[in-house]
């Protein structure tokens, strides 16, 4: 697997979901094939009258319970977690329960106080993309992904230096994939 399939770097003249839909006044409904990110509360007060058939996605604050769009999952597209502080790992957790409890299949993105250093964990607990806080390099991004060990299984890296524990990318843990080869 490559690292491009693991995690998706955005660059917002590139991306779909650049575009917040406007948090004061009425919601407008995106174009049939458009992308609408919404924030939770527009989310909540549109849902029941959302065509289904348009590509949505939502913004989900570190302090809200992902239980709150669980029922919604099935039709987001995207669900958008913030970091507002670089030191603050809610976002973590939620990504990991989207991923594990939900099964979420959508995209994971982390926002706001993104830095290159939290990549790697990023990718371990189910985020798949990520915007970068505007003074961090893409490049140096890409470049801790490939050198961290815990992804060598798809960079390329031996096998032996796998995490112990097991995370959203390789659940089972070590041991458990160590008796899994010798049967």
């Amino acid at each position: 697997m490559e690292l491009e399939s693991i995690m998706q770097f955005i660059r917002t003249q590139q991306d779909p979901w650049h575009t917040r839909v406007g948090e004061d006044g009425p919601i407008p409904h995106p174009q049939p094939y458009g992308h609408a990110l919404l924030t939770l509360e527009q989310w909540h007060a549109v849902r029941d009258t959302w065509p289904a058939h348009f590509a949505t996605g939502v913004i989900l604050p570190n302090t809200a319970d992902v239980s709150q769009i669980a029922a919604d999952l099935p039709r987001l597209k995207i669900v958008a977690l913030e970091f507002p502080k670089w030191v603050d790992g809610r976002a973590y957790s939620q990504a990991r329960v989207l991923r594990a409890r939900y099964r979420f299949d959508g995209e994971v993105r982390a926002l706001g106080e993104v830095l290159v250093d939290m990549v790697p964990l990023l990718a371990r607990c189910g985020f798949d993309a990520v915007k970068l806080r505007a003074d961090q390099s893409v490049e140096s991004a890409e470049r801790a992904l490939s050198h961290f060990e815990g992804l060598g299984q798809f960079s390329g890296m031996s096998q032996g230096m796998a995490h112990y524990q097991g995370d959203v990318l390789q659940p089972k843990p070590h041991f458990a994939r160590l008796l899994e080869k010798a049967a």
